[in-house]
């Protein structure tokens, strides 16, 4: 199917920055929301990005003002009566997007498709207040849209194949990188990456290192930012909820300081307090929330930090994520090289590249040493072992979980 016309339901950051996309690529876009300011703020963010273009002399001013007459802003469904795809992008709360999914089947025609931007939550489960599953689909754009590459593509349980491939062709069409991923919690990406952002947390509560410490080591390791850096950027309710439930879900503690960070309004750089201080705000509250967890016996202390400690956990989730056929290794790897901008120092490498080349003994027996520290959070995957005992231990073998030329 062609899509001819799309629409946005929610104009926050991410709905304003994919509105943009889809109008850069040069189709009409319906943006929605159900407050005003919102709506606003979602057209301002739209304009400041062309803005940037015509101040970068990437665009005309007649072009800027072409583009943005290609967004119809509203506050109703009266204009998807004829929409192709419709990209919900409301807050990470299953009950709102629920709501929002049964709309839009009333307003929208039969064949129209509906992609959910969620970083998280089950897309079969949306599916199923709709009369029609085969058309839903997970489209989890990464922040901010209009800059990062990527785009996980995931189908629903009865999400049909032909809905799944019209969403790869149209995110062909918005110059986006789209990568199919299996539905499961956190789908690719975020599923990899909270047990490292996790684990930086649990090592800074424990006074391991201080977290400019931790961001200058994992920058130094190759990351385009350090772990807090990047939290504080994405948002630290969107971390907390995120690790909440993926800690639910896998079983996996979530770092009591997610939730006194939350719980305190800190939620990064959009509040001016987060991990760090802007503008005239600094760290020392955070300081004194964890002097408090160490006080009341809530996390353990005396702990250390090393660059080993975030990267296992995070290799270790991805052999997870290949055992339960979420996605293939290359695609892994290509997800998290385009989706967080993962290095080992200058090469762009995903972490089963990187397993491979320091070696996939020397991963097991690092998990295995963390393990005995920390408990099964760093229990090692099976097939991981596996590799091991048949002497596919990565680049030095020729064969870990690529092959090699020796």
């Amino acid at each position: 199917m062609y899509i001819f016309k799309a629409a946005v339901v929610g104009a926050g950051f991410m709905g304003g920055s994919i509105a943009q996309v889809i109008t850069f690529s040069g189709l009409p876009v319906v943006m929605k929301d159900v407050d005003q300011k919102m709506l606003d703020k979602g057209m301002d963010q739209l304009r400041s990005i062309y803005q940037r273009r015509v101040d970068s002399g990437k665009m005309s001013a007649g072009e800027m003002a072409e583009k943005v007459s290609m967004v119809t802003p509203t506050l109703t469904y009266d204009d998807f009566g004829d929409v192709d795809i419709v990209i919900e992008a409301v807050p990470e709360v299953m009950k709102i997007k629920k709501a929002v999914f049964a709309d839009l089947d009333k307003a929208c025609p039969e064949h129209t498709i509906f992609a959910s931007n969620t970083s998280a939550l089950s897309i079969s489960e949306m599916g199923a207040v709709t009369k029609r599953p085969q058309k839903v689909i997970g489209m989890h754009f990464f922040s901010p849209a209009h800059v990062m590459k990527l785009v996980e593509i995931i189908p629903g349980l009865d999400t049909s194949q032909e809905t799944t491939d019209d969403v790869v062709m149209f995110t062909e069409s918005l110059r986006k990188i789209g990568v199919v991923v299996q539905e499961c919690p956190g789908f690719l990406v975020n599923r990899l990456l909270m047990p490292y952002l996790g684990e930086a947390g649990m090592a800074l509560q424990e006074g391991a290192a201080t977290a400019r410490q931790i961001d200058e080591e994992m920058v130094k390791f190759g990351w385009p930012m350090g772990p807090f850096t990047l939290m504080d950027m994405l948002g630290n309710d969107v971390i907390y909820h995120t690790a909440k439930y993926l800690g639910e879900e896998y079983g996996v503690e979530t770092p009591p300081l997610f939730e006194e960070l939350f719980k305190a309004g800190r939620l990064g750089e959009k509040s001016g307090a987060g991990f760090y201080g802007y503008g005239d705000q600094t760290d020392e509250p955070v300081n004194a929330m964890i002097k408090k967890l160490q006080a009341e016996g809530k996390v353990k202390t005396g702990t250390e930090f090393t660059w080993q400690r975030l990267m296992m956990p995070m290799i270790n989730e991805a052999v997870l994520c290949i055992t339960e056929n979420i996605a293939p290794a290359d695609k892994i790897d290509m997800a998290m090289i385009a989706g967080t901008g993962m290095k080992y120092g200058e090469e762009r490498m995903g972490p089963l590249q990187f397993a491979d080349v320091i070696g996939l003994d020397t991963v097991l027996a690092e998990l295995q040493k963390y393990q005995a520290m920390f408990g099964n959070r760093f229990r090692p995957a099976r097939l991981l072992k596996t590799k091991v005992r048949a002497g596919h231990l990565g680049k030095k073998t020729g064969k870990g979980f690529f092959e090699y030329t020796t």
